[in-house]
Formats: C-alpha cells, structure tokens, sequence
C-alpha cells in the first residue's frame, strides 16, 4: 500500500515548548517549519490494518499527524476466532520534511471503544523508531472489565529523552501498535472486544511532533 499526502501549514509556536528545561546544554527547539511536510505510507501491514483500512495525514501547523484505522478490532470469548484475540499494525512512514530540521514523536494519543465482560481484560502496546535504530520497548495501556466505554491512553516522551531522526539522513519512521483481548475468568459464551476504529466513524490515533533546528544542534 502507498498514501501520499501533501499539506502546507504556517508556523506555529512550538510543541510543549513551555515544558523545555532552561538549561544551556539544552537542545534548540524551533517553531514548526512553515513550509510543506510530505508523509507517506510506504508500507502498511499487520492484522489490524488491511489494505485500504489506513490514512495518514498532517495537521495544518505541522505539529502532529493523524493516522485513522477503520478496521482494527480484537476480541475473544464466545465463538470468536481463536487468533481474533490479538491486532496489529505495523506503519512504515517516509517523512519529507523541510531541509533543515529535523523531527522526533514527543506524544502520541490512541483512541478506541471496548467492550470487555466481568473478569475479561485488554491491553494496547506501541513501539517506534526510526529505520536502523533499535525499536523502542512497547509501551502498555491495560484495560479491564466490565468495560462498555471509549478508551483512550497516551505515551509521552521526556524531552532529554526524545529522539530525533538524524539530519541530512532520509530515515523512515516505524510505528508498531497492537491490541490484545483476554477472555479472562468471564463467562465463556460471552464476547469480550477492544477496538481501535468505530462503527460510526474513524478512530484517529495522533502523534505529536517536536521540531529543531539541524544548524543550532
């Protein structure tokens, strides 16, 4: 599968700028570049995502992307599949960004709906890096039941902590996600499920990018 998506967008104040330590060894952080971010999708695969499930696009002042799925569900118990337990989706993104800069993922925001009966429980994971760096380790949302909600959950990243994808280098950017449903000690014949898509509209997943200036690191 390959997405493109183009969009300009005018500068903005930074991404959590207030939250930057003031100390002089400090990286520099910038206001987003003003001129155009290109994401594509150059792969897109896992259980979760089927072809044509998957749309990436970039927010107006470039400081976050949005990834919507519209058939990403897990579940188990009662006459479900016995591998319908576990979703995943593995995103390979080109990020073009303007030259110069350089990015890294400070926040990403995951949304959904679960249904999860007394005694069964869930849990959402996600790992990211960039290409030829090691992945990061999964970060863990548990869920339990009963449960009959939207969910959301949340990874944040300390700013010493970020990292950047290197400058002048073309690196693409990995996102692995995964949703996983445990029946648990609920009554057998009963379905427990965790979503992250809607049947009324697509769940977005956002991630939120921080930017620096390539020349003042």
């Amino acid at each position: 599968m390959s997405v493109g998506l183009l969009l300009s967008g005018a500068a903005a104040a930074a991404l959590l700028t207030s939250a930057l330590p003031a100390q002089a060894s400090s990286p520099v952080f910038t206001d987003p570049p003003p001129d155009k971010i290109v994401i594509t999708v150059a792969t897109v695969n896992g259980s979760g995502c089927p072809q044509g499930t998957t749309a990436v696009a970039v927010s107006e002042d470039n400081t976050a992307f949005t990834v919507t799925y519209s058939n990403y569900l897990a579940q188990a118990g009662g006459n479900s599949d016995p591998t319908a337990f576990r979703k995943n989706c593995q995103l390979n993104l080109v990020v073009h960004v303007p030259q110069g800069f350089t990015y890294a993922i400070a926040s990403a925001d995951y949304r959904g709906f679960a249904a999860l009966e007394s005694g069964a429980s869930a849990t959402q994971r996600a790992s990211y890096y960039f290409q030829g760096s090691p992945a990061t380790a999964y970060r863990s949302h548990p869920f339990s039941g009963p449960l009959n909600d939207n969910w959301e959950a949340t990874d944040s990243t300390d700013w010493a902590q970020l990292v950047w994808a290197p400058c002048g280098v073309q690196r693409n950017f990995n996102i692995n996600t995964e949703i996983r449903v445990n029946a648990g000690t609920s009554s057998p014949g009963k379905v427990s499920f965790m979503t992250m898509d809607s049947t009324d509209g697509d769940i977005s997943t956002i991630y939120h990018m921080a930017w620096k200036d390539c020349a003042a690191s």
